[in-house]
């Protein structure tokens, strides 16, 4: 078997669903499996799991046991020679999963981890699907957004790789969690995920982890996946708390220790664990239109006024009013949805997908926010 796509899930059944759906197309013509691995989750994720998606393996924990234990037993029954670790409120690209391969085979020696362009639910490019090492210095031009004043100089634009441009593949040092593709044999290589960190440093360990054995992570732009992000954590006084013990770990784990630098990555992971706390702020938006792009006659109980577009091409945007784009993902591709995401994102526009399965609409208007599920009647 060529790959096995590992989703770790914890109470986003809709998000779940529509990433299966989604990771299921992009699985046609590649040999792969789908394993879901549920952390006790309080909501209807598994049963959802068994009645819709009956040939995906499901395996049930009884408690939450965070991201790396979760992973590394799903990684462990896993029958691909490749694994992809995917957060479930993810959407692929139909070519993803076929053109990270084969980019990976093509430098298959020295490549550890490859990961992809990653865009949020408002087509906007995510800058952490490409990092450098947080060294001390390095996390402080972030903290105090040093990154953002001095984009082009190399002492201050490592945090986010800035030496890569977005649309232009190449050398990173980390990957992030939510999509990253790597050989199976090279995961349990290296063991894994650390289990003595919860999670938010995982994915920093794991690629630093790689990097040291000589090997190279790639960021490769030429396929785009959706992350909503921030369905996956509250931005609460426990992610605070966990995010602070997770930068801990991590430091304490690779570089030497010392009272300066401890004192400086405690300041600076509450002060940056405060600021993305303050920044998940719901913003309601009054919707002046409904715009859904559909080829089938599929009636939407939604406020009007709503218009029924069958083409892409039809598309006219109106800069004076606020407008809600609805996807039917029946007659549309993923993958031609994302690119056009991309190519009109505007601050007068929301995109969501309909899912006709369970008769929903998906979606986010924001990063740092939990995401929106409508149920239809």
């Amino acid at each position: 078997m060529q790959l096995s796509v590992i989703i770790l899930n914890y109470n986003v059944r809709y998000f779940l669903e529509q990433c299966v759906l989604s990771v299921k197309k992009a699985l046609e013509g590649v040999d792969g499996e789908i394993i879901v691995i549920d952390n006790d989750s309080k909501d209807d994720s598994c049963e959802m799991m068994r009645r819709q998606f009956p040939n995906v393996k499901l395996i049930e924990n009884k408690a939450n046991l965070g991201f790396p234990k979760g992973n590394n037993i799903a990684v462990a029954e896993a029958k691909g020679e490749y694994i992809c670790i995917l957060n479930p409120d993810t959407v692929v690209a139909e070519d993803t999963f076929s053109k990270i391969i084969s980019a990976h085979e093509a430098h298959s020696s020295k490549i550890g981890i490859i990961g992809c362009k990653l865009i949020d639910g408002t087509g906007n490019f995510l800058p952490e699907c490409k990092r450098g090492v947080p060294t001390p210095w390095v996390a402080f031009t972030k903290i105090f957004g040093l990154y953002k004043v001095f984009p082009n100089s190399f002492f201050f634009n490592r945090y986010y790789a800035q030496h890569i441009h977005e649309n232009e593949s190449g050398e990173v040092d980390i990957l992030v969690g939510a999509f990253m593709v790597m050989k199976r044999d090279l995961y349990l290589n290296v063991g894994g995920f650390d289990e003595d960190c919860f999670m938010y440093s995982d994915d920093i360990d794991l690629s630093y982890m790689i990097k040291n054995l000589g090997k190279t992570n790639y960021y490769y732009h030429e396929t785009n996946v959706i992350h909503y992000k921030g369905e996956s954590t509250v931005r609460d006084g426990t992610y605070m708390k966990r995010f602070q013990e997770a930068m801990q770990f991590f430091y304490g784990k690779h570089f030497k220790k010392s009272f300066i630098f401890d004192l400086m990555m405690k300041i600076g992971s509450f002060a940056f664990s405060l600021m993305k706390k303050n920044q998940q702020k719901n913003k309601i938006k009054q919707i002046d239109e409904y715009i859904f792009f559909s080829k089938s006659k599929t009636l939407l109980n939604l406020p009007k006024p709503i218009k029924v577009i069958a083409s892409f091409e039809r598309f006219k945007r109106d800069n004076n009013k606020n407008i809600e784009i609805v996807f039917d993902t029946d007659s549309f591709s993923y993958k031609e949805i994302i690119e056009f995401m991309i190519e009109n994102k505007s601050k007068k526009i929301t995109f969501k997908n309909y899912i006709s399965n369970s008769n929903y609409i998906i979606g986010s208007n924001n990063s740092n926010d939990r995401g929106e599920v409508v149920i239809l009647k």
